[in-house]
């Protein structure tokens, strides 16, 4: 799920209604930074046994700052065990993102992220291949197929239709469990779910969503009731 400047109380509202579906939360792109109520926030999440994540476009910062020292102690300062290492807006060389995630997979949960935010920008789909196992060879964890968080880029077209043919090209090559899509839209959503099956990873869930996506995978939206809800039985 993506935080982008939730309030404490908003938060505890989720957390009330929707937090057994939330894995982990990102806080999108770099509003960590500037969150008055981070702190805050960052508690009730532990509270509740939900890991969180700093956006992606924080870490690309920092490389490009040169304080990516900087942003590991205060990860560690604020007691987070996972990190973000993407290069969807600057141009960062293979080796470089490479020997980051080496360096930050000892101690941290790595979330690598593959695919550009640039809604012009075509990869081939061997590239994606490429990438990806680079990123997992190197430690992440899992590695995100990016779309930004309008669903509008990466992995989909610019209207927000799946790339099909791309997604069954890297999902060949690569066991899906290892990846996490990005998904901000419902029919992307039903998409991958009706593609991988009801445990596929999705991300950049919106709070609003996640009861909303949570009813997908059990069949109990008309979605995708045919394809997941079980026959009853007397």
């Amino acid at each position: 799920m993506i935080d982008r400047g939730l309030s404490v109380a908003e938060v505890d509202g989720l957390l009330e209604v929707a937090g057994p579906s939330v894995d982990i939360v990102k806080l999108g792109w770099g509003t960590a930074v500037v969150s008055a109520n981070l702190q805050e926030k960052l508690a009730r999440y532990e509270a509740h046994g939900i890991p969180v994540v700093l956006g992606g476009t924080l870490t690309e910062v920092a490389i490009r700052q040169g304080r990516v020292d900087g942003l590991v102690a205060w990860l560690r300062e604020l007691g987070l065990r996972h990190v973000e290492i993407s290069d969807g807006t600057i141009e960062l060389e293979a080796q470089a993102k490479r020997e980051l995630i080496e360096r930050l997979s000892p101690e941290f949960t790595v979330f690598a992220e593959v695919g550009s935010k640039d809604v012009d920008f075509i990869m081939a789909p061997y590239v994606w291949v490429e990438q990806i196992e680079r990123d997992l060879d190197a430690g992440a964890w899992k590695v995100i197929a990016e779309a930004r968080e309008s669903g509008t880029a990466g992995i989909y077209r610019a209207n927000g239709e799946p790339r099909t043919g791309l997604i069954e090209e890297i999902a060949h090559s690569i066991d899906h469990r290892r990846l996490i899509f990005d998904a901000p839209l419902q029919a992307q959503q039903v998409w991958l779910l009706k593609h991988f099956g009801t445990e596929c990873n999705l991300g950049n869930i919106a709070p609003a969503d996640v009861l909303s996506l949570e009813t997908l995978r059990l069949g109990l939206r008309s979605d995708t009731v045919e394809r997941f809800a079980l026959g009853g039985g007397d």
